[in-house]
């Protein structure tokens, strides 16, 4: 039987990993290692507390959204058989388990691609997207700082996923996690990749916080997640990446 309690609790689980991770970020970056590393910042000036405060503010919105989809979906026994949860490995097997990682980040990155440029369409951006995008220079605290539409159609995912493949309670645990880890270093401000990551055979398709800050502060292109295979097939990485990128990492900007 669902109660508030367990909501709560799922809203614990969500929002301390939001709270950890974009705290470290900001703490390390923004705080303790600032004066040393300000001159590497992609974008040289810093947001006004007014900013950290409104991301903050959003985020707690926005986990509170997310954490109504397991609350209704898992939590609820009338609903939870008509899902593909599971509980024991051994259903499906650990070759399965490590092998649907890959599936989900590709499904992820797939999903929020095509929803995110649907949400730029200029009917829809003032309504969905516009909140998010008032951080041009965003922080660690703007990965969840959704208007509640927009965190709504972001927390789709994890119904897509509860209702196509087989997902074990290890999975959500490991994959969010990993997903607001990189969530936050594509809103850090800062590039961790090596100069040349973004000309690399690899490099070249994996998404990156350059990549993101672009998209922030121009509002267009640069639409992927993790990846940049649908931006590179849809035409849609910005064409002053790739130099933008190489100026970042050789002295940022002025």
């Amino acid at each position: 039987m669902m109660n508030l309690q367990d909501y709560l609790q799922i809203w614990e689980r969500i929002g301390s990993r939001y709270f950890l991770v974009a705290g470290i970020g900001f703490l390390l970056c923004y705080v303790l290692l600032k004066k040393f590393i300000a001159q590497r910042k992609i974008q040289r000036r810093f947001p006004k507390a007014s900013d950290y405060f409104r991301e903050i503010a959003y985020s707690v919105i926005t986990i509170s959204i997310f954490a109504l989809v397991p609350f209704f979906l898992i939590w609820n026994d009338n609903m939870r058989p008509y899902t593909t949860f599971y509980p024991k490995i051994e259903t499906h097997g650990w070759f399965y388990f490590f092998a649907a990682f890959p599936i989900m980040f590709i499904m992820h990155d797939t999903y929020f691609y095509w929803m995110h440029r649907l949400m730029h369409h200029p009917r829809l951006f003032r309504l969905f997207r516009l909140v998010h995008h008032t951080s041009t220079n965003p922080s660690p605290w703007a990965a969840y700082a959704f208007h509640p539409l927009e965190a709504v159609v972001e927390a789709g995912i994890f119904v897509v996923f509860l209702f196509t493949i087989p997902i074990h309670p290890l999975h959500y645990f490991i994959f969010f996690f990993l997903s607001i880890v990189y969530n936050v270093y594509g809103h850090l401000g800062w590039e961790l990749y090596p100069s040349g990551f973004n000309r690399h055979w690899m490099g070249k398709w994996i998404n990156t916080s350059v990549s993101h800050n672009q998209h922030h502060q121009h509002f267009k292109g640069n639409y992927g997640l993790y990846f940049l295979f649908w931006d590179r097939i849809m035409g849609t990485v910005r064409s002053d990446y790739d130099e933008r990128f190489d100026k970042v990492k050789s002295s940022g900007e002025r």
